[in-house]
């Protein structure tokens, strides 16, 4: 039998050719095919090292190839389909988005103003990324209290968003 990175490599001389032209074929790009040849090859070096050697490689490796194909274009479909759904950093925002920005900020300004410091310095401090332990220690609480806190705090902030109009994510 021969060690495992023989296999693969006996695979690769003799399969490496013949599937990146059906790859390049099925996509027609050969940088696409590369990279997909590539780790079809790297799925059968995991597959050899496992000890799960295919009974005919090329076979396996065109079936492999041929899945990772048709995975890219499954991706490459929803990509395209939800590419306008995702945000641009580099267009303007509309008046509207900056309308409603800042209507939803001053009604997050107006519910933190009506909740007491505690509350307030909670909420503020894991809006701002603190863990748990960080607060309770700021505010000199345990670490269940202050859960108990952040829990009950959020829930008055949620409630005073809803009646202003704004429902919270």
């Amino acid at each position: 039998m021969q060690p495992t990175h023989g296999i693969v490599e006996a695979a690769w001389i003799q399969h490496r050719g013949p599937l990146v032209r059906r790859l390049t074929a099925l996509t027609r790009c050969i940088d696409t095919a590369e990279d997909i040849a590539q780790e079809a090859f790297f799925r059968l070096a995991r597959e050899v090292d496992a000890g799960r050697v295919p009974n005919e490689p090329g076979a396996w490796l065109h079936r492999v190839a041929g899945n990772l194909v048709a995975s890219r274009g499954r991706h490459l479909s929803v990509v395209d389909r939800r590419a306008g759904e995702l945000p641009r950093p580099d267009a303007p925002a509309s008046p509207e988005t900056i309308t409603l920005q800042a209507e939803a900020a001053a009604a997050m300004r107006a519910a933190l103003a009506l909740l007491s410091a505690s509350d307030r310095d909670a909420l503020l401090m894991a809006a701002h990324g603190y863990r748990g332990t960080e607060i309770a220690s700021s505010l000199g609480r345990t670490q269940g209290a202050t859960r108990t806190l952040l829990c009950r705090a959020r829930g008055k902030a949620r409630r005073r968003l809803e009646l202003a109009g704004f429902s919270p994510a």
